[in-house]
C-alpha cells in the first residue's frame, strides 16, 4: 500500500516556501519565508470518536511588515471523509488556544473520487443567526487541472501535477512533462531523487504506457532526453541501494526492452546474474548503448 500521508509530508515539507509560492501568492506577499519554523506535530483527542489525531504540519512564520508571528497548519487527506470540516474547526480553535496567534488552516486532497467539491468552512446556526462561520483554505488535486501547472518553475508543481485530474490516455503525457520540468529546476540530488519517487509512485504505468512513454521520449531534444533518462536511472540507482535488486533488474530489463525490443534469453540471464554493483554500472552504461551489440560487448566485458 501507498503511504500517502509519507510522501505528501516528506513534499511538503522540503519544498513548503515554493508549495506557498505555488497556491497561496497572497501569503507570498506579506510573510517572510526564511523565518519558517516547523513546530512538532501536536495530538489531540477526539471525545466523541474516542481517537487521538495527529496534526500533519504546523509552521510558524513571522509576517514581513510587522513584528509578528502567525501559524499555517497544513492537513493532508488522501480520501474523503464526512465531518472533515468540524475537525478542522477543533484543529484551529485548539492550536489557536495553545499559541495564542493567528491560524492560517489548509486541507490538501489528494483522492482521485470523487470529484465533487470538498467543504471549505464550518458553520453553527440558528434560524436567523450565524453563530460562527470557520472558513479554511481547500486545494483538492483532483480538481485542477495539469496543463495549468506545466509551465510552472516550482517543484511541487512537478510532484503535484502526477496526482491531479487527467485523462487515463494522459498518463504517459503527464509522466514525461512533469520529469521535464523536473529537470529544468536545477535541484540538488537528493530533491530530485524525492519528487521523481513521488511522480513514479502516482504515475506507475503499465506496459503499454510504458511504450507510450519511451516514444514521447524519444521525440523530445537530446539533452533534454539525456536529463529524464538520467532521472529514471536514479530510481535504478535507489532501488539497488536499498536491497531491491529485483526491481532494479525488473527497470533495467524494461528500459533495454523499450529501446532495443525483446532481449534473448541468454541475455536476460546474464543480466538477471550480474552482482548489485554491476546493475548499478548497467543502469548508466545502457544510456550510451544505440545497438543491442554495445549491450552484448559491454555484458562480455564483464
Amino acid at each position: 500500500m501507498i503511504d500517502h500521508d509519507r510522501l505528501f509530508k516528506e513534499l511538503l515539507s522540503n519544498f513548503f516556501p515554493e508549495f506557498i509560492e505555488l497556491f497561496f501568492p497572497d501569503v507570498s506577499a506579506y510573510w517572510k519565508p526564511d523565518s519558517v519554523e516547523f513546530l512538532p506535530q501536536e495530538m489531540f483527542t477526539d471525545v466523541t470518536e474516542g481517537e487521538r489525531k495527529i496534526v500533519d504540519l504546523i509552521v510558524r512564520a513571522s509576517f514581513q511588515s510587522q513584528d509578528a508571528l502567525f501559524i499555517i497548519h497544513l492537513e493532508h487527506q488522501s480520501y474523503s471523509q464526512a465531518g472533515f470540516n468540524k475537525r478542522m474547526f477543533t484543529y484551529f480553535a485548539r492550536l489557536h488556544e495553545k499559541f495564542a496567534l493567528p491560524v492560517y488552516p489548509v486541507v490538501i486532497y489528494s483522492h482521485d473520487s470523487p470529484q465533487t467539491p470538498e467543504p471549505n468552512t464550518y458553520r453553527i446556526e440558528f434560524p436567523g443567526w450565524t453563530v460562527l462561520e470557520f472558513n479554511y483554505r481547500v486545494i483538492q488535486l483532483n480538481r485542477l487541472h495539469w496543463q495549468d501547472f506545466v509551465n510552472q518553475l516550482n517543484p511541487v508543481a512537478s510532484a503535484l501535477m502526477s496526482k491531479m485530474r487527467m485523462q487515463t490516455q494522459e498518463r504517459p503525457t503527464v509522466k514525461l512533462l512533469s520529469l521535464q520540468l523536473l529537470a529544468s529546476l536545477g535541484l540538488n540530488s537528493a530533491q530530485v531523487q524525492l519528487i521523481s519517487g513521488f511522480i513514479d509512485t502516482y504515475l506507475d504505468l503499465n506496459s503499454e504506457e510504458e511504450a507510450v512513454f519511451q516514444e514521447q521520449l524519444a521525440r523530445i531534444e537530446p539533452s533534454q532526453e539525456e536529463e529524464v533518462m538520467e532521472i529514471v536511472t536514479s530510481w535504478m540507482r535507489e532501488g539497488i541501494q536499498r536491497g531491491q535488486q529485483q526491481e532494479a533488474i525488473t527497470l533495467i530489463m524494461r528500459q533495454l526492452t523499450r529501446r532495443f525490443g525483446s532481449l534473448t534469453p541468454q541475455l536476460q540471464e546474464q543480466i538477471q546474474s550480474l552482482p548489485v554493483v554491476e546493475l548499478e554500472n548497467l543502469g548508466e552504461a545502457l544510456l550510451d548503448f544505440s545497438t543491442i551489440a554495445d549491450l552484448e560487448s559491454w555484458l562480455e566485458a564483464k
